[in-house]
């Protein structure tokens, strides 16, 4: 049976659904759910695992995954696992690791649906020339982790 939590992070709600064969979807909501305030057993890992990661003490998670695709958006995903901590990589450098440069719209239509936010750093892709190209979660949310992963933090003067 498949479990449903909600938390707050510092960018909105996050839904985690899972089951004993793993973590399915962590996705940010735009919505206000009520907070769950009991954990089912199957999510507890997961969601300490997020607050680690939105506390900065967490650069990988260890988390049995199980999300739903076809086998080309799993390779996709399973690629997108490999991006480091503060590092990034453009479409197509993406597209090259998996043996093809032409495929570069297909792996960015993967990258889109991927349904395991944060997790799976969907986030650390980014356009060729640099730019913080289109993101489900908003490119506010995109900016936000790039920055939340930097291994300079930028200080604001303000």
């Amino acid at each position: 049976m498949t479990e449903t939590a909600y938390i707050k992070t510092p960018l909105g709600i996050t839904k985690i659904e899972g089951d004993e064969n793993g973590i399915s979807v962590v996705s940010v909501l735009d919505s206000s759910e009520e907070i769950t305030t009991v954990i089912p057993e199957v999510l507890e890992d997961a969601v300490y695992q997020l607050h680690e990661y939105f506390n900065g003490k967490r650069e990988d998670f260890d988390l049995l995954l199980n999300p739903e695709g076809t086998n080309f958006q799993k390779k996709v995903w399973d690629a997108l696992l490999k991006i480091p901590f503060g590092k990034t990589c453009s479409y197509l450098e993406l597209s090259k690791t998996l043996g093809d440069p032409k495929a570069i719209r297909a792996v960015a239509s993967a990258n889109g649906k991927n349904p395991l936010w944060i997790i799976v750093p969907c986030h650390r892709v980014i356009g060729s020339d640099g730019s913080l190209t289109g993101y489900a979660g908003g490119l506010h949310r995109k900016k936000w982790l790039l920055e939340h992963e930097s291994p300079t933090k930028q200080q604001s003067l303000f």
